[in-house]
């Protein structure tokens, strides 16, 4: 039976399970093993090896053999466990390419309006007569918007002038959202409640994305994390220790 020493304490595959357990540890080595079994069957050339190695070696700072014998003994690894690990990294970003590539279009199409993003100008207050007086004075043309919102204001957006963005309309509470979603450049909106806060809102400018590819890594990235924990919360459910 293998023994695992640390700090002159020994210690056994069942006490290593407790351990596990009670140090939360499980969904992670869960996470690890889900990971590895993505890799199973996933090949590397000679050349995409190579890369995969520099690519390790240069996150670690590692630019001679000095400086690997060092970290491989700090990290108690061998220098194949590291390339292991440096193309698991690898043959995951071909998993993910093959699994969700194709989806990317329909996703993108599906979150898009989500995506888009937006700039706004925000005046929040409790007072319901404050935020009607001040949109008649905005209206009226009597004093700007961003001098209202620095001296009435009080959320963060008081130090902007009210000016929130550009920030993504799915990050946006939604009620809100449905506000800037159906306004036009520039509109205004009378007083209206969202949450704790009466706010007054107006659209400065939307800003469409587009499915470039930093956006199409973005969405495959989104698909797995999502898949992962699915899959980990799942594992984790039906999870069963022989003794």
């Amino acid at each position: 039976m293998q023994v695992l020493e640390i700090n002159g304490d020994k210690f056994q595959s069942e006490t290593l399970v407790e351990k596990i357990f009670a140090y939360g540890m499980m969904p992670q080595l869960i996470r690890e093993m889900t990971l590895d079994r993505c890799t199973v069957g996933i090949t590397l050339n000679a050349d995409q090896q190579k890369t995969a190695a520099q690519q390790i070696f240069q996150q670690l700072g590692i630019d001679s053999d000095e400086k690997l014998a060092a970290w491989l003994k700090q990290q108690s690894m061998t220098a194949t466990q590291l390339i292991a690990r440096a193309e698991r990294s690898l043959k995951l970003a071909k998993f993910k390419q093959e699994t969700w590539g194709s989806k990317v279009n329909a996703s993108f199409l599906e979150r898009k309006q989500n995506l888009d993003r937006v700039i706004y100008s925000l005046i929040c207050t409790k007072d319901f007569c404050v935020a009607q007086e001040l949109y008649f004075r905005i209206k009226d043309g009597e004093q700007s918007f961003d001098q209202l919102a620095r001296e009435f204001s009080q959320g963060p957006e008081a130090q902007t002038g009210g000016l929130i963005g550009p920030v993504e309309i799915g990050s946006v509470h939604p009620n809100l959202s449905k506000i800037l979603i159906s306004s036009d450049i520039g509109q205004i909106h009378t007083p209206t409640v969202i949450g704790d806060w009466i706010v007054l809102v107006r659209l400065e400018k939307m800003l469409p994305v587009t499915l470039d590819e930093a956006m199409q890594q973005r969405l495959i990235e989104e698909n797995f994390n999502k898949w992962l924990d699915e899959s980990v919360a799942q594992q984790m459910g039906t999870l069963v220790v022989h003794s």
